[in-house]
């Protein structure tokens, strides 16, 4: 039986990450460490989630993926590091009671995608006063795809949480989801 305490060659070498520096660097500075896990507080943003319902009677689909991007990242504020790869990086909450109320935005999504999709959080702009306000919401799929939603149509931004957490922070563009499925 190996040594509990032998490094992985994937994750444990020095300067090795399972990040871009940058990324890491941003994770760190947001208060997240390898191994951070919330399970009670995603349980209970779970809980509220499936717990409301619109007024239209819309509910949230709760799923394996979203709880475990919650449990790990969950209460994060994150900002980028600089004027990004391609685009100004936005900071952004890990939070999904930010969509609370987008039962049936989110619902409308995962009918075109042909999955059930969870609010994961908000970008958010901050205003002269310090006072921070959502300009899109943060979106993730059964299969731990997340999505940006904003006024200007929707978003791809990484296959899992940590493709879309680098392109958050390194602002690297993302894709545009489009009605053709193309």
């Amino acid at each position: 039986m190996p040594h509990a305490s032998a490094p992985t060659p994937t994750h444990d070498r020095a300067g090795s990450t399972r990040f871009p520096a940058a990324v890491d660097i941003a994770l760190k500075e947001a208060g997240w460490q390898p191994g951070r896990r919330d399970i009670k507080q995603a349980e209970h943003w779970a809980d509220t989630l499936r717990a409301h319902a619109s007024p239209a009677g819309h509910r949230h689909t709760v799923f394996p993926a979203a709880v475990e991007a919650w449990a790990e990242f969950g209460g994060l504020h994150l900002t980028g590091p600089g004027p990004g790869r391609h685009i100004a990086p936005t900071p952004f909450a890990i939070d999904p009671l930010h969509g609370l109320h987008l039962a049936r935005t989110l619902g409308d999504l995962g009918r075109a995608l042909g999955t059930g999709v969870a609010p994961l959080g908000q970008e958010e702009l901050t205003t002269s006063g310090g006072t921070a306000f959502g300009q899109a919401v943060l979106a993730i799929d059964t299969e731990g795809r997340v999505y940006s939603l904003d006024h200007t149509g929707d978003w791809y931004l990484g296959a899992d949480i940590d493709q879309a957490l680098g392109t958050l922070v390194l602002g690297t563009r993302p894709s545009r989801l489009s009605a053709s499925g193309g």
